[in-house]
């Protein structure tokens, strides 16, 4: 979707995968480490809601044929017109998580492209249908850019939004990658966007940081060989 600060995205689209494809995925890393795996995650290379029919047939099979659990599936999206009330139709026990990275439209459409055709307010009516529907509760992903996203009046006018309706945010201290002079947040900064969420009474986490110094993050992935 072309995310201004994720090196995945600036990739540019190729295809879409298969059921077969994905699903191939898990089995690999099941037989690779000789561990059963618990828990799954649609999202980074590709927006699942631009390949839904794909993505829920294997939802269905990792559920039903590979044996994990409904709940410990996620559905990660940027958020497209009427594709989460679509899904909401076929009352999965997925967990829905809506990548939102900004507290209004206009910082939106600076970090997500597509976000101009989208919005903000449009898409929030859309995620309370959806919990509506199928009384699930969202995951809001949210990155923190170093003086960008992360003031307290960002952290105010987000829990403005959220309250009212089930949501969970999860934030996502930035990893840098070489294309964008974004900036980390501190940790110190981390914690006071979470105390001014949770004085908002908004139920909030922090992504564990994984692979930082192998620019293999969150958002940092790509192929270093493309198209071979």
């Amino acid at each position: 979707m072309g995310c201004d600060f994720c090196a995945t995205g600036k990739g540019g689209w190729v295809r879409n995968l298969t059921p077969n494809e994905i699903i191939d995925q898990v089995l690999t890393v099941q037989e690779d480490f000789q561990q059963r795996v618990s828990n799954v995650v649609f999202m980074g290379m590709g927006e699942p809601l631009l390949n839904t029919e794909n993505v829920l047939a294997a939802v269905r099979s990792l559920n039903q044929d590979v044996g994990i659990g409904a709940r410990s599936i996620t559905i990660s999206t940027v958020g497209l017109r009427g594709r989460i009330r679509e899904l909401a139709h076929h009352r999965l026990q997925s967990t829905l998580a809506v990548s939102l990275h900004a507290s209004n439209q206009a910082m939106r459409e600076q970090l997500i492209p597509s976000a101009y055709h989208y919005p903000l307010p449009e898409l929030l009516a859309e995620c309370r249908e959806y919990v509506e529907m199928t009384g699930r509760r969202i995951t809001f992903e949210y990155i923190l850019l170093s003086g960008l996203n992360d003031s307290q009046e960002d952290a105010e006018e987000l829990a403005h939004h959220l309250r009212g309706f089930q949501t969970h945010v999860n934030l996502i201290p930035y990893n840098p990658i070489k294309e964008v002079s974004y900036k980390r947040p501190s940790p110190q900064g981390v914690r006071d966007f979470v105390e001014a969420l949770e004085s908002q009474y908004i139920t909030v986490s922090v992504r564990q940081t994984r692979g930082l110094s192998a620019d293999a993050a969150c958002g940092q992935l790509r192929a270093s060989l493309q198209g071979n």
